[in-house]
């Protein structure tokens, strides 16, 4: 299993990226989390099988149609709880 952590940045809230990261990730059976940050970024926690986290972070770099994603940081993050399946988190 791989668990990385991501930032995304760009225009990335107010256009349903949220929303958007939950169905590819359950596209990709991953499980994990995410939530908007109040820097205006989206941050996400992934894991599950290493080349759907991989195809997971490569869709980030688009991500939905009204995002403008300028930047995708990532880092693995062993250690993480994770949780059963993935969901939306509050704004931190």
């Amino acid at each position: 299993m791989k668990i990385v952590r991501a930032v995304i940045s760009g225009k990335v809230q107010g256009v349903w990226f949220r929303a958007w990261t939950i169905e590819e990730a359950a596209k990709r059976d991953l499980r994990g989390w995410v939530r908007n940050r109040k820097d205006g970024s989206v941050e996400a926690l992934f894991a599950g099988d290493p080349a759907r986290v991989d195809a997971m972070l490569a869709a980030c770099r688009k991500g939905p149609p009204l995002a403008k994603v300028e930047n995708v940081e990532s880092h693995e993050a062993d250690g993480e709880k994770i949780p059963d399946g993935f969901d939306q988190r509050r704004t931190a």
